[in-house]
């Protein structure tokens, strides 16, 4: 298992255990939905993963650093972070099984999605906007510019 799967799964399992603790019969909570990490990656740039954690009581955009030791915002710290061509507000957090990361909110309270693929569908999504975001629009063939069709039929 390489750093990262190590790393997201250590995530998984905090959050696995803080809903059946901490969260546990919180009203906020969506009984239609657990703990799920969603799609995290290298970000080469800057050394940290990006993905999503999904919990009952909300949806988070998470930068989780690659490395032990690896310096994250300090807890209730906010900066802005450049994630493709948007700019988001993350705060600095910590948990003893995980160490420091850094969560931007998406979703609180959970109680739109009516299930779990709805959730995981979601985060999936905007992963793949964010990700596509810095990308620059693909230019429309001269031709089918011209005769009004789409550059792949011209």
């Amino acid at each position: 298992m390489n750093e990262l799967a190590v790393r997201v799964d250590r995530l998984q399992q905090a959050f696995e255990r803080i809903a059946r603790t901490r969260m546990a019969g919180l009203p906020l909570n969506n009984p239609r939905l657990e703990v799920a990490t969603v799609d995290f990656r290298v970000d080469e740039a800057d050394d940290f993963a990006l993905g999503a954690l999904i919990t009952p009581w909300c949806m988070n955009l998470l930068r989780l650093p690659l490395h032990d030791g690896q310096t994250a915002l300090g807890v209730g710290i906010a900066a802005a972070r450049d994630i493709g061509a948007r700019r988001f507000d993350f705060i600095g957090a910590h948990e003893p099984d995980v160490g420091p990361f850094e969560a931007c909110s998406l979703f609180s309270p959970m109680f739109e999605f009516a299930d779990q693929a709805a959730a995981l569908a979601t985060a999936q999504e905007a992963l793949k906007e964010l990700r596509g975001a810095g990308r620059p629009p693909q230019q429309p063939a001269r031709r089918g510019f011209l005769f009004g069709r789409a550059g792949a039929a011209a």
